[in-house]
């Protein structure tokens, strides 16, 4: 297990990306965000893709080694989207790559949803309509992430889902900028490095 891992990043502007990125290099090591059961229940907290009511009932019913492997088998599906979007990243998908994707549709056929009004994040509206799943269990939580997948393939461009330029940067994001000329998974880390980096050339000292 990683020590000391910092805070997840949700720089993608897409949930399904994000998820991708549980795993990154933004700086001079891997990192990983699933490394484990905890560490997976953190982070599906931290994405909002499960109540925090969700992961405590997961956490008092679950079998000695079950959330463990419900994160084994997330980091699983993981690396098989990242198999399917690395190739067509800056590409629009077409019509064969639905049979690239049963897989995906045979995990999405194990749901079982309901919606329910709850409390909103913010003061106004006081409201939202919330998924909730019926009994939580450590395996019910690729749910949320095969719909977060599913709602990138099905309602992102995919020519504009891009990865960093920063240097060694392995972070994607969907660019949804006006001019579409987002380069860096966030200005406060890659963008900042590259300016320096620029700066550096240009300086007569550099």
């Amino acid at each position: 297990m990683q020590q000391s891992l910092p805070p997840a990043l949700f720089v993608a502007d897409a949930a399904g990306l994000d998820f991708l990125n549980t795993r990154a290099k933004p700086g001079a090591v891997v990192l990983d965000w699933l490394d484990d059961g905890e560490a997976f229940l953190r982070w599906m907290e931290a994405a909002r893709l499960v109540t925090p009511d969700d992961v405590e009932m997961v956490r008092r019913q679950a079998a000695p080694g079950e959330i463990d492997a419900a994160a084994a088998q997330a980091r699983a599906l993981r690396e098989w989207f990242r198999d399917f979007v690395t190739p067509r990243l800056r590409s629009s998908l077409k019509p064969e790559d639905l049979d690239v994707l049963a897989p995906l549709n045979a995990l999405l056929a194990r749901d079982a949803r309901y919606s329910q009004i709850a409390p909103a994040p913010e003061a106004s509206p006081p409201f939202l309509l919330a998924e909730r799943r019926a009994n939580p269990t450590p395996a019910a939580l690729l749910q949320p992430i095969a719909a977060a997948m599913a709602e990138l393939v099905c309602t992102a461009d995919f020519a504009q889902t891009k990865q960093c330029e920063g240097e060694g940067c392995t972070l994607l994001f969907l660019d949804t900028t006006r001019g579409k000329a987002r380069r860096w998974c966030s200005m406060a880390m890659c963008g900042n490095r590259a300016k320096q980096a620029a700066y550096r050339r240009r300086s007569p000292a550099g």
